[in-house]
C-alpha cells in the first residue's frame, strides 16, 4: 500500500526498528553467551579499568552505582567478578576481573550487531563521527542524556516474569507491517 507517512511517523518507525535490532541482538547475546548487554559492557570496562572502585565503573558504563551493584551481584555469583572491601573504609569496594571473566569477554562478541559493526568501520571517520553526533542529537532531543544507559540499550527484560506484562506499541508503518511481535517494551528494565 503507498500510505505516506509523515515525517515524525516515519521518525518514530525508523527508532522502532533500531529499538527492535538492539533486542533481537541483546536477546541472542543473552542465549548464546549468558550475558546481557550491560553485564557485558561492565565485563569489558572491568577488564580495560584494571582494580578499580564500583563508582569508576558505574560512570565508565553510564550506570548509575545501584544498578552496576546488581550487575556485579550477578557476576559475582557467577565467579566472573571479584569485590573485596577497603580495609580502612569498609564503605569502599574494589572490582576486579577474575581469570574465568576474562576467559568469557575473550569469547564475547561486540555489543555491536555484527553487520553494523562492519557497515560502520566501512564509513569515513567524519561519517563515524556524524552518525555519532546525530544519535547523541536525538538522545538530547528525547530528554534522554540523564537515564542510565550502558553502551548497549537493553529495551525488555529477559526473564519471564516481567516479559508476561503486556507491550506498548508505538505506531506502526503500515498496518501490514504492523505485528504483535515487534511490541517494544514500555521501559526498561531497572536491573540488567
Amino acid at each position: 500500500m503507498g500510505t505516506s507517512l509523515s515525517m515524525e511517523n516515519q521518525i518514530v518507525a525508523a527508532i522502532r526498528r533500531i529499538m527492535r535490532a538492539v533486542d533481537l541482538h541483546s536477546r541472542r547475546l543473552a542465549d548464546e553467551h549468558g550475558l546481557t548487554g550491560p553485564q557485558l559492557a561492565t565485563l569489558q570496562a572491568a577488564a580495560s579499568l584494571g582494580e578499580s572502585s564500583t563508582g569508576t565503573l558505574a560512570r565508565a558504563v553510564h550506570l548509575s552505582g545501584p544498578t552496576v551493584t546488581g550487575i556485579l551481584d550477578r557476576l559475582t555469583k557467577r565467579g566472573l567478578v571479584d569485590r573485596t572491601r577497603n580495609g580502612q573504609d569498609r564503605r569502599s569496594v574494589t572490582v576486579r576481573l577474575t581469570s574465568d571473566g576474562d576467559d568469557v569477554l575473550a569469547a564475547a562478541p561486540s555489543l555491536l550487531q555484527d553487520r553494523f559493526r562492519q557497515e560502520l568501520v566501512r564509513l569515513e571517520e567524519w561519517e563515524q563521527t556524524t552518525v555519532l553526533a546525530t544519535l547523541q542529537r536525538i538522545a538530547a532531543m528525547m530528554d534522554a542524556e540523564s537515564l542510565d544507559a550502558s553502551p548497549l540499550l537493553v529495551p525488555g527484560p529477559l526473564d519471564a516474569a516481567t516479559q508476561a506484562a503486556p507491550p506498548v506499541m508505538l505506531p506502526a508503518e503500515t498496518a501490514a507491517e504492523s505485528t504483535e511481535s515487534e511490541a517494544i517494551p514500555a521501559k526498561a528494565p531497572t536491573v540488567p
